[in-house]
């Protein structure tokens, strides 16, 4: 079952010191940049000024003032200099920032909440899209009436604000999400603390950080840079990062876990060996942080788990970028260390990190995908590594692995550059895909073994798991190399004697085989074939091979359909399904020949995230179809409200896929429709006339449409030039239950005004209502 989600909000974003004085207003007197403040009287200071030559002697203190000279024709009257008490009292009224203090160590509130208390030393590593407090140490009590403050993070080495590398944080009263935002939340004294707010789309990696401030008198603004830097990471614990996991022991397992089982050896003799991931171990962070650095990616683009996963891809190994590790598999590794040997990540990224970028003799597969697992779960990207047995290594994208022979049924070698490993680990990781069509986030291959070029370079991934098991190699990356290696068929062909070749047999289960995983929580291990590719053997199944080899170099090695003339299409009545109540498609085929079609649909409705993320599989059902010569027939989909009730997420998506193939023909049918189920609106009603200063009520109503009770809801209520924004606790609603609650409010402003209403409880999302109202002056 999925875990409570984490608050991206800070816990004590709200607090003061006890006994704290409240802000005092106070004179502020500036003096200009670089004036000498001075013990004599104003005429002995004019006569220095005047002639520095003749009193140069008199003082201790060397002071040229050549280029301070200012020659008028009417000098102004001189003013009497001020006391020693005097200059005291106007330098303490500058806004000064005397030291920042991150509140950066392992057991604190920042670490503890961001999930990255168990990296060594006492640096700040905070996690993107959360709050997180730092404390100011000021030169005296900050005053909110004149007093301004703005905190500035950059990375990188050109910080620009167009590309969110130089990010310029302003001081609010109220923090909202998905944006950079900093709020004080205690005040001692000199001392202020800040609760600051992270978007959730931020670059990752290093940031140096200041604090300018200055007085609304006109005083020049004074910057202070912290002496520590911030170390920001992606946040898996985030609703609204792409990298949000929505499983708690799953977190545990793919991020804070730092061992884990690598599995080799063939399918009928499955090996285990456990290695340590390290992650957070001393050293390592800085190493992740030296790779991307090494990789010359971009800082801007270092916000995208895609991109970054894609570098790390390419910097794991040494093939043309000098990265981490140098692959061998020649059985010599006397000027290294064997492969086999390795059995932690750590010291590998810390001897490569030490050597400023030297790569590490040697590795292969199991050894990529361990240091790969390390990379990305420090880094705060989901991962595991995964082991695939009889994995294929398709070298012409025909996503096939071909065997040819000579007409003697001799193997011709020099073709025969496809391959079958018996075993190859690669990795998962786990991130929405908006560069996708939805469906397609949730778990990615990608593969830092170098095999293949991608783009001219070694690297593969990532792809999508589910384009992979539905044939969809179009969808980019690599999907068509990382399918072949999961679900290619083993095509033998011969030689005529015209030089041509000729398809003699096939094996259509050859590879890929009891694709292992550590389990969630335990050392067992998990099977996770059935997310790679559907049943081996089954209709649907070769529909995705079949699919997958049309966009190959051998397009043809399957028969082509005969014809085409089966259509199919999804259609919703009206606005769609309606929650609480059954969800009915209707699905309209149509033959479009003058002969009659048989087919069998498989259908399979999933749960989805609004990024496009699957969530899991609801419901499955075959049904047959048979269709007379030009007939059209509509089947109706239905969907019980029992089995979705407990299944659905945030936006109340779901995903309706349907495939088959049409027996007289061969042509397979597929189509994928997204549909959510609606939720009812709040009822929002003025009552009473709008004028400026005189009390009217709205009456909000709302209907439970689901025939359970809903708990702990609440009302949110705001509108500008109305009312301020407050939340009203109604409880609990029983099924199909009616609430009606009468606001009371004095509006402010006059003109066109909207009051807003929303609904918020963890069964029901997005139920919300407003009312047009239009105030008049008195």
């Amino acid at each position: 079952m999925p875990g409570e989600r984490l608050s991206v909000r800070g816990t004590s974003e709200v607090g003061r010191f006890p006994g704290a004085a409240p802000p005092t207003r106070v004179e502020l007197t500036i003096h200009k940049d670089g004036e000498k403040k001075q013990e004599e009287g104003s005429c002995r200071r004019w006569f220095q000024k005047m002639c520095p030559c003749c009193c140069k002697c008199q003082n201790s203190t060397s002071y040229d003032v050549t280029d301070k000279v200012e020659f008028v024709k009417h000098p102004e009257p001189l003013k009497p200099k001020p006391e020693n008490g005097e200059v005291k009292e106007m330098e303490e009224m500058k806004f000064l920032v005397s030291s920042v203090d991150l509140l950066s160590s392992k057991t604190g509130q920042n670490r503890q909440e961001h999930h990255t208390d168990l990296y060594q030393g006492d640096e700040l590593i905070i996690r993107r899209g959360q709050t997180f407090q730092m404390e100011l140490e000021l030169n005296r009590p900050f005053n909110a009436d004149n007093d301004k403050l703005h905190l500035e993070l950059k990375t990188g080495p050109l910080p620009l604000v167009s590309k969110g590398t130089h990010v310029i944080i302003p001081l609010v009263d109220s923090l909202e999400d998905e944006r950079w935002e900093a709020k004080i939340v205690e005040r001692n004294g000199n001392r202020i603390k800040l609760s600051v707010n992270s978007s959730a789309g931020a670059v990752i990696g290093l940031y140096g950080l200041s604090v300018t401030t200055s007085s609304a008198k006109g005083e020049a603004a004074t910057t202070h840079d912290s002496s520590k830097n911030i170390v920001m990471l992606f946040n898996p614990w985030c609703e609204e990062d792409a990298v949000f996991l929505d499983d708690e022991e799953e977190l545990k397992e793919y991020v804070l876990n730092d061992t884990g089982r690598i599995y080799y050896g063939t399918e009928k003799q499955i090996g285990a060996r456990t290695w340590n991931f390290g992650q957070f171990h001393e050293g390592v962070l800085d190493a992740c942080l030296f790779i991307l650095e090494k990789s010359d990616m971009p800082p801007s683009g270092r916000g995208d788990p895609v991109n970054v996963v894609r570098v790390i891809s390419a910097m794991i190994n040494a093939q043309d970028d000098f990265g981490v590790l140098v692959g061998n598999w020649s059985g010599n590794y006397s000027d290294g260390v064997s492969p086999s040997a390795w059995s932690s990540s750590v010291e590998i990224l810390r001897k490569y990190h030490s050597s400023n970028g030297t790569p590490v003799s040697y590795g292969q597969c199991w050894v990529f995908s361990g240091i790969t697992t390390t990379v990305l779960r420090c880094l705060g990207i989901p991962s595991r590594s995964v082991t695939n047995f009889q994995s294929a290594h398709d070298t012409d994208v025909s996503l096939t692995t071909d065997v040819y022979f000579d007409e003697n049924m001799d193997p011709i070698d020099y073709l025969n550059s496809d391959s079958v490993w018996n075993f190859h680990v690669w990795n998962d990781c786990w991130m929405a895909r908006l560069d996708l069509p939805p469906g397609y986030g949730g778990w990615q291959a990608v593969d830092s073994t170098p095999q293949e070029t991608s783009q001219g370079t070694f690297r593969c991934g990532p792809a999508s798991v589910n384009a992979i098991r539905s044939g969809q190699v179009y969808l980019k990356h690599d999907t068509p190399f990382v399918f072949a290696e999961v679900n290619s068929d083993k095509i033998f062909w011969q030689k005529n004697l015209d030089s041509t070749f000729s398809q003699i047999h096939s094996e259509k289960k050859a590879v890929g085989h009891c694709l292992s995983t550590k389990a969630v929580g335990s050392d067992k291990r998990a099977d996770v074939t059935h997310l790679y590719k559907h049943q081996e053997g089954s209709e649907e199944e070769r529909i995705s091979v079949e699919t997958a080899s049309r966009f190959g170099s051998k397009p043809d090695v399957y028969s082509t359909a005969m014809a085409e003339d089966v259509c199919i299409e999804v259609r919703m009545e009206g606005e769609g399904p309606r929650m609480g109540a059954d969800a009915q498609l209707s699905i309209l085929l149509k033959n479009l020949s003058s002969q009659p079609r048989r087919t069998t649909l498989h259908s399979q409705v999933a749960v989805m995230y609004y990024t496009g993320v699957l969530k899991g599989t609801i419901k499955k059902e075959q049904i047959p179809v048979e269709l007379l010569p030009n007939e059209e027939k509509t089947i109706e989909w239905l969907l019980p409200y029992q089995q979705y009730q407990n299944q659905l997420v945030d936006q109340a998506a779901l995903m309706l896929t349907l495939s088959g193939r049409v027996s007289e023909t061969q042509q397979v049918l597929a189509n994928q429709t997204t549909f959510r189920l609606r939720t009812p609106d709040l009822s929002v009603t003025p009552v009473g006339e709008a004028v400026v200063g005189k009390e009217m009520a709205a009456k909000i109503t709302f209907t439970n449409p689901l025939p359970r009770m809903l708990k702990e809801v609440v009302f949110r209520v705001e509108g500008l030039g109305l009312q301020k924004g407050h939340e009203v606790v109604i409880g609990d609603v029983g099924g199909h239950s009616t609430v009606t609650l009468t606001e009371h409010f004095v509006p402010t402003q006059p003109g066109a005004r909207k009051l807003v209403a929303s609904l918020d409880c963890k069964q029901l999302t997005q139920v919300h209502g407003v009312a047009d109202i239009v105030v008049r002056e008195q």
